[in-house]
């Protein structure tokens, strides 16, 4: 494809992408009423009920409870058509697979899916830990008025970012399949990569606690080291594959 084309295609994609966020996005307005907010503030409610109620949610301006309802429906609309823009990325990049490997395009979608909702929910899961350690240094007697801007920008900052982070390795065995990098190369990058992961889970959890840093951490290095081991059988496959065909020839 000519590069005309390929910017032809990636538009397809992205508008197809938008018109999934958007319609998700209305999902998750009617779903913020019903059940999310509610989810959202409970790890401040319990904190509050184990300090004597010195903590709580704050909304400073008129339109900030307005706001953060639009916010928290585009996030939630962002994770519900997670299975349409996941889509959309690999048929964008599967003209970059031969006949036989697109075979695998499947395999990936449907790994994929389940590794975003994952990393969602792990992040979810560890946000009690955090909110109750982060507010357990405010001074006995004082009050812990949390700003609801920036609390809801740390809760659906902390479930996407981790739920994107556990389908980069799905993608890395893509571009393996796709011959842009080697499971030579995956392996050899190994100490860089727990690097950049341990750094990460570090950003996406800004606070002393150790714990929740590598529950996040260690699923994530075990997907980097599962995706160069199936990075490493296609290469193996591939090499046998091209010295067959190579001896036919002869």
């Amino acid at each position: 494809m000519s590069l005309g084309a390929h910017l032809i295609e990636l538009r397809k994609r992205l508008f197809i992408s938008a018109i999934a966020i958007v319609i998700g996005g209305i999902i998750g307005w009617v779903l913020t009423d019903l059940f999310v907010w509610e989810a959202i503030q409970e790890p401040v409610e319990k904190v509050a009920e184990a300090q004597g109620g010195n903590t709580g949610i704050i909304f400073p301006t008129i339109s900030s409870a307005f706001d953060l309802r639009l916010q928290i429906a585009f996030t939630l609309g962002l994770v519900i058509s997670a299975p349409v823009w996941l889509y959309q990325i690999f048929a964008f990049l599967v003209p970059g697979l031969n006949t036989r490997e697109r075979k695998f395009t499947f395999a990936f979608f449907a790994t994929a899916i389940p590794l975003f909702f994952a990393g969602c929910a792990a992040g979810w899961f560890v946000l009690p830990n955090i909110v109750r350690l982060m507010t357990s240094f405010v001074p006995e007697g004082a009050q812990s008025l949390l700003t609801a801007k920036e609390y809801i920008d740390f809760v659906l900052k902390l479930v996407v970012a981790i739920g994107v982070a556990f389908v980069v390795p799905v993608f890395i065995v893509l571009l393996n399949f796709a011959g842009v990098i080697s499971a030579k190369a995956i392996i050899k990058s190994w100490r860089v990569a727990i690097l950049v992961i341990v750094l990460f889970t570090a950003i996406a959890t800004p606070s002393a606690d150790v714990i929740s840093m590598f529950l996040l951490a260690i699923p994530m290095i075990a997907l980097y080291f599962a995706a160069w081991f199936i990075a490493n059988l296609h290469d193996k496959r591939a090499e046998r594959r091209n010295r067959i065909e190579f001896e036919g020839a002869v």
